[in-house]
């Protein structure tokens, strides 16, 4: 079932996480953060929205990195109740789609929660200083990409970078539900 991401509370600090990734390594917020901003994705392997947005994902990180402003996927998926949702998967996902940034597995969920996110895939756009300045979504596709769509998150990063401000008018993600595990 589709969920929809509550309004953003714009100007709330990144909350900081020490994630490992699917290239061996483990990063913090600082490691991924650059000058200009960062962008957070909640995202994972199975989502039809999340695959139906990756190669314009991978597009516009790769546009952001040439304005000095960082991106990061993070995964909080339940695995065992999902397993395409896997560590495992996650590395050959990164592989196949040469992810231009660092996928993160946040296997406790801990993350997910301190940001609040509700769905896949979810973007947190942030300042130099680690300020939410966004919070929605990639642009108007859903699960049947739109190739002309307006790319609202490359749009709102790159006024954030020059401005200090986010758009006045933001758009929820929609997406499917993050997959939380049982108590």
């Amino acid at each position: 079932m589709a969920t929809e991401s509550p309004p953003g509370e714009l100007g709330a600090k990144a909350p900081p996480f020490s994630l490992p990734a699917t290239d061996g390594r483990t990063y913090t917020l600082d490691n991924v953060r650059r000058p200009l901003g960062l962008v957070v994705i909640f995202m994972c392997n199975h989502c039809p929205y999340v695959k139906a947005a990756l190669p314009r994902i991978v597009r516009d990180a790769q546009d952001l990195a040439k304005l000095d402003i960082g991106v990061v996927g993070i995964n909080a998926n339940d695995s065992s109740a999902y397993p395409e949702d896997s560590f495992e998967s996650m590395v050959a996902l990164s592989a196949e789609w040469q992810l231009p940034f660092p996928y993160l597995h946040d296997a406790s969920q801990q993350v997910a929660r301190a940001y609040g996110a509700v769905c896949t895939p979810e973007f947190y756009g942030f300042d130099g200083g680690l300020l939410l300045r966004y919070r929605g979504r990639l642009d108007a596709s859903r699960k049947d990409p739109m190739p002309d769509a307006h790319r609202e998150l490359f749009d709102a990063m790159q006024q954030i970078a020059q401005t200090g401000r986010g758009p006045d008018t933001q758009y929820p993600a929609l997406g499917c539900s993050i997959k939380w595990k049982t108590a």
